[in-house]
């Protein structure tokens, strides 16, 4: 929006009837028209006195005892029959005016369609309200007022003025004089609850039309433009349109004639600051859109106060258009707020916070420190939103930005290696480690050095004979390091592969492949439910089969714990239950002289005179004194340490 420079802009005409007129105020009632033609509107009594200041309470005051009510006049946007207003033919001059501003329409319509940009769009929307105000003024009637009256509302106008400005600081914006005349906007900003639902009916192929609702935190804001005549505030109210973009024409001259009826309340007063205000916070309730906003309808054609400006469209348009500015305003708001990191748990800005695709959002220190731990240790496929069971992705626009350009080129080439090595396959060419893709007879050729080869032994290619085992490999390689004939070159190689394969043997002889990506994995002891920490997936340690949970072990098929641990498990059982239920029981009787056990915390009581306690559960000693671990009996107690025999 430009605070200064206007002018030069196009009519825009499509919400003005081209047959209506203009009356005086106090001789039409404009909302009674209105629901004559019209849907039903909330009749909600306003209330100014109560819920809105005057202006005058925050602008310095000038004597008004000069100010006679028969001086004040009324707005009359229609000349008296048979006058001239200068244009020797009545009102042959707007008409043309009209006509001008319909043909200007036009061209604004045709350059649009060849692509104006959305700055130019909203510069003729100004122009078209600025416009629109010059005309409400030219069908005014303007009282003759002395001097020194001029002088006290142009003074009195000009403190209203730089008290809105700041009351309303950024959304306030002066444009170019008009006829020499003060013109301004200013943006409200609806009152709302917390949840509002926006409510629309779509048109269908059925005969009933399709409703369509969402929820939003933020509405557009009403946009007031004013434009002062001399008058003001002595005679006359400022002319004024009324333009938004989620409400029909109808709706909004309802809210054009409650302005009117709030400045015969205060007739002679500044009353700008009463207008935004009741608009701020009664608007809504007035409509009788508490909790619901309906759109539309749309198609319909009103007699509607030209002052009233709707910017409505279309279901396609302004459902859009209202869930972008919705989204828009939850993020600005998040960014000026304070929020905790549910990380690190530290209060920031919402500027300094990382908020991903899930909606889930982190301080950028531990988002940072997050993917660089997983970029150096190699787990990329673990690289997702850190709430635990979420799984959200990272963008990877984001991870550019929090790796830098150097980490995110090791993130890419990692998550390739990952990806190939999770597909069956593909395999790596010995030579030059290029992936390639294995066919039906386990052959593959490299594309970058053309090597072929079989993908079982990873030796040249051999059609009809059987692939060489790694223990028969290993054992001609050893048997070739005792030859003479062999260089050192290649006897070097050869001792490099034997070590690589006798590697290998160990490795398989107490470990498995992983059946996603080959990763040789060891269970040391715990369930048959393996999770692989390269490649993330879960299979059964005992068909090597991927899995998605416990239901794999409950057709009985695969057993979830082996036999021969269950079976200790069992025995452990045996000695543990004799032991646990002395020790409880000695516990309980002696309950004056109980200790935690300083290795696993269980409670273990005193029997007799001895402080060499042995405990149930982990069969460890300690001393009932110091609380300590006992060794060995003789060197912690005696003359030198505590005594084993007390009472008490």
């Amino acid at each position: 929006m430009r605070r200064s420079g206007g002018g030069g802009g196009k009519y825009y005409q499509k919400n003005v009837h081209e047959n209506w007129s203009f009356r005086p105020l106090h001789d039409h009632n404009i909302h009674q028209e209105i629901q004559s033609d019209s849907d039903p509107i909330s009749s909600t009594e306003h209330s100014t006195s109560s819920s809105a200041k005057p202006i005058s309470d925050f602008i310095p005051k000038i004597p008004k005892s000069h100010r006679n009510k028969s001086e004040l006049g009324s707005l009359n946007f229609h000349p008296k029959p048979g006058e001239d207003n200068g244009d020797g033919d009545g009102n042959k001059g707007k008409a043309e005016s009209l006509q001008e501003g319909k043909q200007q329409n036009k061209k604004k319509e045709s350059s649009e369609g060849l692509g104006a940009n959305k700055d130019d769009v909203q510069e003729d929307d100004e122009d078209d309200v600025v416009k629109r105000l010059e005309r409400l003024r030219l069908f005014g009637e303007e009282p003759d007022l002395s001097e020194e009256l001029l002088s006290i509302n142009d003074q009195l106008q000009e403190d209203e003025i730089l008290a809105m400005e700041s009351i309303y600081v950024e959304n306030i914006f002066i444009l170019n004089k008009q006829s020499g005349l003060r013109t301004f906007q200013i943006r409200i900003y609806i009152e709302t609850p917390k949840e509002l639902t926006i409510s629309t009916k779509l048109n269908s192929n059925n005969s009933e039309d399709f409703s369509y609702s969402f929820e939003v935190q933020y509405l557009p804001p009403i946009v007031l433009t004013c434009l002062l005549p001399k008058s003001y505030p002595t005679h006359l109210p400022p002319y004024f349109t009324i333009s938004t973009e989620w409400l029909n024409s109808s709706k909004i001259s309802s809210l054009c004639s409650i302005l009117d009826s709030i400045w015969k309340e205060q007739e002679g007063q500044e009353v700008i600051y009463s207008w935004a205000e009741w608009l701020h916070s009664s608007s809504l309730s007035y409509l009788g859109f508490n909790k619901e906003v309906l759109l539309g309808p749309y198609g319909v054609k009103y007699n509607n106060d030209p002052r009233a400006i709707s910017r409505c469209v279309s279901p396609d348009v302004d459902v859009p258009k209202l869930k972008s500015y919705n989204d828009n305003q939850r993020v600005e708001d998040f960014r000026k707020n304070l929020h905790e990191c549910f990380i690190c748990f530290s209060e920031f800005a919402g500027s300094d916070f990382i908020r991903l695709p899930c909606q889930h959002f982190f301080c950028e220190i531990c988002m940072k420190t997050y993917v660089n731990i997983h970029i150096k240790e190699g787990t990329v496929t673990k690289l997702s939103c850190p709430t635990t069971k979420c799984g959200g992705m990272i963008p990877p626009g984001l991870l550019k930005r929090l790796l830098g350009d150097e980490q995110f080129e090791k993130w890419e080439s990692l998550t390739l290696q990952k990806t190939l090595e999770s597909m069956s396959d593909v395999v790596y060419c010995p030579r030059c480690e290029t992936p390639c893709i294995e066919d039906e007879d386990k052959h593959a050729q490299c594309s970058k050095c053309f090597f072929s080869f079989c993908t079982l032994c990873r030796e040249k290619r051999h059609v009809g004979i059987t692939c060489l085992t790694p223990e028969m490999k290993l054992r001609i390689l050893q048997e070739r390091q005792s030859s003479s004939q062999i260089k050192d070159e290649q006897r070097r190689r050869e001792q490099e592969m034997i070590q690589e394969l006798m590697s290998v043997k160990e490795i398989l002889r107490d470990s498995k492949q992983c059946p996603g990506c080959k990763m040789a994995i060891s269970k040391i002891a715990g369930c048959n439910k393996m999770v692989c920490q390269n490649c993330g997936k879960y299979f059964c340690y005992r068909c090597m089969k991927v899995i998605d949970g416990y239901d794999h072990f409950s057709d009985g098929v695969c057993e979830l714990f082996p036999q021969e641990e269950e079976e200790e498990v069992r025995l452990w059982e045996a000695q543990m239950n004799p032991r646990q239920v002395m020790g409880q029981i000695q516990a309980e009787l002696f309950g004056d002289r109980e200790h935690s056990c300083p290795r696993c915390g269980q409670i273990n009581g005193k029997v007799g005179n001895n402080n060499h306690i042995c405990c149930w559960s982990c069969q460890g000693h300690y001393c009932y004194l110091c609380i300590k671990m006992v060794r060995r009996s003789s060197q912690h107690f005696g003359p030198k340490g505590c005594k084993q025999h007390t009472v008490g």
